[in-house]
């Protein structure tokens, strides 16, 4: 039976829109991703799964430990549902978030928040002022792990950190460490130029991609290995994380990395097809009704319009995946209301028919739905609620 009989077979109960995720294409790419990591642990980044139960269920697999969350709050809501080892990978400003906190024990020992100045810190001791029994608050360093070419005229990766030197880190290291309340316990580098930039690109382009990653691949060896020698001088250090879904086989390689994050392959969405080291399954699709037939040749699905999160362009754009052979109108593209598709699969379908999409970035899938089923064979074995389903909206 072919994906799309499959697919249709299992959700005839159900009006589209909604989301599925394929059980048997999710233990497949966790699997592979454990292989890739080398024998070092991944924590499971909550942003690109944004389902609890999905959460629980890969952190029962073997070579899964821990939380990358995206916001404070959700890892306060994280852990008083029984979630451990979670890593806040972005800086907070939310004070009232922060005072809870400082407030609560076993949140205050499961929760790790990122800094990259003493600003940050400056800030929580700020929030937390006046918070009674304030408890020790765990720090982990964020390293600049981008690229720099030609003397800095180029660069490639994400503006994160300000830190990016051996001293720089041990000057912030020492203020942590000497500052009450606070306690080091980590460090993490994110080399999104690598781990988040597919270098299956054909052309000259690809080549640059290419040759780019390497270049990068090798000066962040040296780099990051000597900032985190300087730190341990400092501070017992308990894990160094980096890497992502797209570095896994790259990043494990490091001695200095105790752990890598990655999430976004369990789903397979479709900005990972573009890889040369992996090739993983689609797990998370939704589908959408076919609602007209303005014209020969052409569909009308309603909604639609589910952009990805970055620089914009028809890479952002989901992907119409069930039948093959659909594309977008150039003029309409993914509408809010209603899509129009064209292509030779369009004659074959009626009015009540499923189209079935890969989303382009992974979580994002679920801030559209309420619930993901979960598909096993050609049977719904369970529906569950996203975050978004159990009115839990972070950003």
């Amino acid at each position: 039976m072919d994906e799309r009989r499959r697919y249709d077979r299992a959700t005839a109960d159900l009006d589209p829109p909604f989301a599925i995720l394929d059980m048997d294409a999710l233990r497949a790419n966790a699997a592979a991703m454990v292989r890739r990591a080398g024998g070092k642990p991944i924590r499971l980044a909550s942003k690109s799964i944004r389902c609890r139960e999905v959460l629980r269920r890969v952190l029962a697999m073997d070579g899964y430990a821990g939380i990358m969350a995206f916001t404070l709050p959700e890892a306060l809501w994280l852990a008083s549902e029984g979630f451990a080892d979670i890593l806040v990978a972005y800086p907070t400003a939310d004070r009232q978030a922060l005072a809870e906190l400082a407030g609560d024990a076993r949140a205050a020992a499961e929760i790790t928040l990122v800094i990259d100045c003493v600003e940050h810190l400056d800030f929580v001791d700020a929030a937390v002022d006046g918070v009674r029994n304030r408890h020790e608050i765990r720090i982990c360093l964020d390293i600049d792990a981008g690229f720099n070419a030609l003397g800095g005229r180029l660069r490639a990766g994400v503006l994160r950190s300000p830190v990016r030197e051996p001293d720089q880190a041990v000057e912030l290291a020492a203020a942590t460490a000497k500052r009450p309340g606070f306690r080091l316990a980590g460090l993490m580098a994110y080399e999104a130029q690598i781990a988040g930039v597919g270098d299956r690109v054909p052309g000259p382009y690809g080549r640059v991609v290419r040759l780019m990653q390497a270049r990068s691949q090798q000066e962040l060896i040296v780099r990051r290995g000597r900032i985190v020698q300087a730190v341990r001088q400092l501070a017992d250090l308990e894990f160094v994380n980096g890497g992502g879904t797209g570095s896994l086989e790259k990043t494990t390689r490091e001695k200095a990395i105790t752990e890598i994050a990655a999430g976004s392959g369990l789903y397979h969405p479709r900005l990972f097809d573009f890889y040369r080291g992996f090739t993983g399954r689609p797990a998370a699709l939704f589908a959408l009704p076919v609602v007209r037939r303005p014209a020969p040749g052409v569909v009308t699905v309603l909604g639609g319009g589910y952009h990805a999160s970055g620089a914009p362009g028809a890479s952002r754009l989901p992907q119409p995946y069930l039948p093959a052979g659909l594309r977008y109108d150039a003029r309409e593209g993914a509408g809010e209301v209603q899509t129009p598709l064209l292509g030779p699969a369009a004659h074959d379908l009626r009015i009540g028919d499923r189209v079935w999409f890969r989303h382009a970035k992974a979580g994002e899938l679920c801030e559209r739905f309420d619930a993901l089923h979960l598909v096993e064979g050609d049977h719904v074995i369970e529906t569950v609620p996203t975050y978004r389903g159990e009115g839990r909206a972070f950003l």
